[in-house]
């Protein structure tokens, strides 16, 4: 029976590899403090989230898409000590889907949730902007997180000429970001049927352009067929671009000054990562660190060194068989 030869690093090599990899199934964790971040995700879903005035290889992308694709890769660069949770907004309020879970141990469903968001999940056509924001920021303070509310800040049917509601709250008690979501140009709002079939854009006819509802706005005396009793927007129409979509930035910059909270652009997942780390609460927790990765890694690269080892010895040992054989002598 060939004994082992202690002397070769091969077999040191296999050896630590084995205890290493054997260690890996006793699944070791290490309970560590770090940072982590627990935020409240509300997505507007209403029917300008539908705009492509994004791209993404090469194609038109949706507004709603560019979120979902910015949202996966900044909660998979969170601390694993981070919790999130998950609403969409509709009509004036937000919905929660599922209240904070842990990021790390959570990722797959957190991912395939944020993959299902679509518009058809509105329960309402309309799309009261500040009303859903305020109340996100007190859902948000309920679940004592942050805010990350995605929008292109586009009321609809727009906001009456006395303006929109009013915050009650207090202006930065609740931190957080709004993301205005969208391009800075107008774009056409693509029309789907009762069957959830695209069948083209809204047109000028299809959507309201002005909010009659409350007193009309100063200079309405000044419009054809004015009747402070009858008709006291006038007796025509009004047109604008409410069928056309772009972010709307000013109106969003004033509901963050109004609120206390911070705004960034959607421009992808690395600016959105910065702008929410810089406005979020940093909770100081623990969390359990695996090692596993790191122990079947550290072994891998054992049995790899032992594999290419093995070339290098041979070509050693032969060179030293070389040197050792003695010269021949001619008689």
């Amino acid at each position: 029976m060939m004994r082992p030869d202690w002397r070769d690093p091969r077999l040191w090599s296999l050896l630590a590899a084995a205890a290493l990899l054997a260690s890996s199934f006793l699944a070791p964790r290490l309970a560590v403090a770090r940072p982590g971040y627990d935020a409240l995700l509300v997505v507007d879903i209403t029917g300008s989230m539908n705009t492509r005035d994004y791209a993404a290889g090469g194609r038109p992308q949706s507004r709603l898409d560019a979120v979902k694709t910015a949202l996966r890769e900044t909660i998979a660069g969170l601390p694993c000590a981070s919790r999130v949770a998950l609403g969409v907004f509709a009509e004036r309020r937000p919905f929660l889907l599922y209240e904070p879970i842990e990021t790390c141990g959570n990722f797959a469903l957190i991912g395939a949730s944020i993959d299902a968001l679509d518009w058809r999940m509105g329960w309402e056509g309309d799309s009261h902007i500040a009303a859903g924001l305020y109340r996100a920021i007190d859902l948000a303070k309920e679940l004592h997180a942050d805010l990350l509310f995605f929008t292109d800040g586009q009321e609809a049917p727009p906001l009456p000429a006395s303006g929109g509601p009013s915050f009650d709250g207090a202006p930065g008690e609740t931190r957080g970001l709004i993301v205005g979501v969208g391009g800075y140009e107008l774009s056409p709002i693509p029309k789907f049927n009762d069957e959830g079939r695209e069948i083209g854009f809204y047109g000028l006819d299809d959507v309201p352009h002005e909010n009659r509802h409350g007193l009309p706005p100063p200079g309405a005396e000044q419009r054809e067929g004015y009747n402070a009793r009858n008709a006291p927007f006038g007796a025509t129409m009004a047109a604008g671009v409410e069928h056309l979509s772009s972010v709307r930035e000013p109106y969003l910059r004033t509901l963050a000054q109004t609120t206390g909270l911070a705004y960034a652009h959607l421009e992808g997942a690395a600016a959105l990562a910065r702008a929410y780390e810089s406005a979020a609460t940093p909770r100081r927790r623990e969390a359990m660190l695996d090692l596993r990765p790191v122990f079947g890694a550290s072994a891998s690269a054992l049995l790899l060194v032992a594999f290419l080892a093995t070339p290098v010895l041979e070509w050693s040992a032969a060179r030293r068989s070389r040197n050792a054989r003695p010269e021949r002598r001619e008689t």
